[in-house]
């Protein structure tokens, strides 16, 4: 089989590393399973789900002009279950039917509670500035100092 993008090929798993797999593919050639192309599922260390020798079956998702390979193992499980990988789905669920709430009558000023917003404001600012004015580290009085 060529090897170009989009094919789905078997090849054998020749190095793993913190940030994927190296897999050998027909024709002598080689590519990179990167950690998030390993498994639909968080993977943190890549030994989890492959090891060294084990045959794969890969997609082959890109190749650069330098002739690197990107290879991946989840899209070519899901293409085989004829299902895209999960981070391509969309959930199925029927649509949610959202109530529909008739809005509060408001003044023209604002709203009819019982402080406005702005009142609401005044008094946090008022409480905030006594009580900064009661903590002595914001006091105007020169310190003293521990040092003689």
């Amino acid at each position: 089989m060529p090897l170009e993008i989009g094919a789905v090929m078997e090849g054998k798993v020749t190095g793993v590393t913190k940030f994927g797999a190296f897999v050998a593919l027909p024709e002598g050639k080689s590519g990179l399973v990167h950690i998030s192309e390993v498994a639909n599922a968080f993977v943190s260390d890549v030994h989890d789900f492959v090891q060294m020798g084990q045959t794969v079956r890969v997609k082959v998702m890109a190749i650069s002009p330098e002739g690197k390979i990107n290879l991946s193992i989840k899209r070519a499980v899901a293409e085989a279950a004829h299902q895209p990988p999960q981070s391509e789905r969309r959930p199925v669920s029927a649509p949610r039917s959202v109530p529909v709430v008739a809005a509060a009558p408001q003044a023209v000023n604002g709203p009819s509670n019982d402080a406005t917003f702005e009142d609401k404001l005044k008094r946090f600012m008022q409480e905030s500035d006594s009580r900064i004015a009661d903590n002595p580290l914001y006091s105007d009085r020169p310190r003293k100092s521990r040092r003689h």
